[in-house]
């Protein structure tokens, strides 16, 4: 039961910090912070694929709501939330997950974290960057919006670890 608490916690932490922190930062250069795609992948690696969507969806619905983004920031998660098994399976383990993992950076490591988080942000931005603009007439500034954010994205997502979630063994 407490699992499912704390899974509620961080879906609606994740959802405050988006709404009234991070979209409220302006960087320059078209550079947006998204943290949601940090909430998709730290969920387990057992987590049904129909549930993570559903999740994923909501998160996104939620955020779009408040954003008045019109679907993009739902769109894009489930997109990554449908991807994100298929990119675990690219990068996993030879033995396969360990399922008293989670999948962050302390229990998976930094390579690891970097390739399948990487990826699945890459995807993430450039489905929304993409649908945001939707032409490709200024294709130099979507792809300048795509490689900065997930550049600070990744940064943000890392020190949320380091400085947020707790690492279980020291």
């Amino acid at each position: 039961m407490s699992v499912i608490f704390s899974g509620i916690f961080r879906f609606v932490l994740f959802v405050f910090l988006q709404v009234f922190v991070f979209n409220q930062v302006e960087l320059g250069l078209g550079i947006c912070l998204f943290i949601c795609p940090l909430y998709v992948l730290l969920l387990p690696f057992e987590i049904n694929r129909f549930l993570l969507m559903i999740l994923a969806f909501g998160m996104g619905l939620i955020i779009d709501l408040f954003s008045n983004t019109y679907g993009l920031h739902a769109s894009s998660l489930l997109l990554l939330s449908y991807l994100r098994k298929d990119i675990f399976n690219i990068f996993a383990p030879r033995d396969g997950y360990d399922p008293l993992k989670s999948p962050s950076y302390f229990d998976m490591g930094h390579l690891w974290f970097f390739s399948a988080f990487g990826t699945l942000l890459l995807i993430h931005t450039s489905w929304f960057f993409i649908l945001e603009a939707f032409t490709f007439t200024n294709i130099i500034y979507t792809l300048q919006k795509i490689v900065l954010s997930c550049f600070f994205i990744y940064l943000i997502s890392l020190l949320m670890q380091i400085l947020i979630i707790r690492r279980g063994k020291k």
